[in-house]
């Protein structure tokens, strides 16, 4: 088995971008999966078409995307993509778009990994973790409505889905008092445990009341 895990570049006149960090420290094999990374640009358009081409090269069973959620303190896979951006800052090109991702696209996709199971897997590590059932509106979003669109045309035995990490505890020292964030290292840990359970086959026992922590 194979997973593609993408990661994005820094954005927002930031310097680093912990997904991206925490992505290239993954472990190359991860619950007898083969584990192949990528970067790809914070561009509307352009970080989907990376997506799209990685799939295509590498022939993956499971696509994990990891973006940053500035503000939350979980690592936070999500449960829905939507049809729609409303970029609240310019990418890393200066567009800002609004509107429909795919005019004749179906209003949202749901995630097809076990979200459920991979945050129990996650709590299990000692990371914290929650299911989100908002991806926003920026590129992260895209990046999942788009990829579980070209899934589901394209390839459709393939699953796939995002996950949300934290701000890097180095970029909260210049951030105000009570920001939320969370090393790399356990960064790492958690989406090792999570790519663990989608690589496996969890079951994904669905909880009342079950969502992010905010």
């Amino acid at each position: 088995m194979k997973v593609l895990v993408t990661g994005f570049e820094p954005f927002g006149g930031a310097t680093i971008n912990p997904a991206l960090e925490a992505v290239q420290r993954l472990p190359r094999q991860i619950a007898g999966a083969e584990v192949v990374t990528v970067q790809i640009p914070v561009v509307f358009g352009k970080d989907s078409a990376a997506v799209e081409a990685a799939i295509d090269e590498h022939a993956p069973d499971v696509v994990v995307c990891v973006g940053q959620a500035g503000g939350r303190s979980h690592i936070t896979p999500e449960f829905v993509g939507i049809n729609y951006a409303n970029a609240r800052i310019p990418d890393n090109e200066g567009n800002q778009p609004v509107g429909r991702l795919e005019a004749d696209g179906p209003d949202a996709y749901f995630a097809t990994l076990p979200v459920f199971a991979m945050v129990d897997a996650c709590r299990a590590a000692g990371v914290p973790a929650a299911v989100s059932y908002t991806a926003g509106t920026f590129c992260c979003n895209e990046v999942l409505y788009e990829l579980m669109h070209c899934l589901a045309t394209r390839h459709p035995g393939v699953r796939g889905g995002f996950v949300h990490v934290p701000y890097a505890a180095e970029q909260a020292l210049s951030m105000g008092e009570g920001t939320a964030s969370m090393s790399v290292d356990m960064m790492v840990a958690g989406l090792t445990a999570m790519i663990g359970a989608a690589v496996s086959g969890s079951d994904d026992e669905v909880r009342a009341g079950e969502g992010t922590e905010q």
